[in-house]
């Protein structure tokens, strides 16, 4: 039943994370394509969005959580049943780990996309500044 439990979770991680990397692929594709050269911003693109399914899997299925159902726990000395309503509470955890993985990957990225943007706007003032002047 836990190995049930773990490739349900890690689908479900899977589903979601792929949600995620659908939704936001336009607004990095063009992030990426505004801060770095067009050459590399594809692959950029791409590390990203496998970024992405990594922390997000990774957050989603927390096997080390798995454990409760396999050996005694404190402060019962019990195994954890696995019933229904663990089953909606561990996909419910597993939807919202993933999610929380994902945000947190995805933040990181705006921030420094960002500051790139900012950067490459100063540069292009800069160099528009002497032509304007002649």
């Amino acid at each position: 039943m836990i190995v049930v439990l773990l490739i349900t979770t890690f689908i479900i991680a899977f589903a979601v994370a792929s949600i995620v990397v659908f939704v936001f692929t336009k607004p990095v594709d063009s992030i990426m394509k505004r801060v770095a050269p067009a050459d590399i911003s594809q692959a950029w693109t791409r590390y990203l969005q496998f970024a992405i399914y990594v922390v997000g899997i990774g957050g989603g299925v927390r096997v080390w959580d798995l454990e409760k159902y396999m050996t005694a726990v404190e402060p019962y000395r019990a195994v954890v049943e696995l019933t229904a309503d663990r089953w909606m509470l561990e996909v419910y955890q597993t939807i919202i780990g993933t999610l929380q993985s994902t945000a947190m990957v995805l933040l990181v990225f705006f921030v420094f996309a960002l500051i790139g943007v900012v950067i490459v706007r100063v540069f292009e003032a800069r160099t528009a500044k002497p032509e304007s002047q002649k």
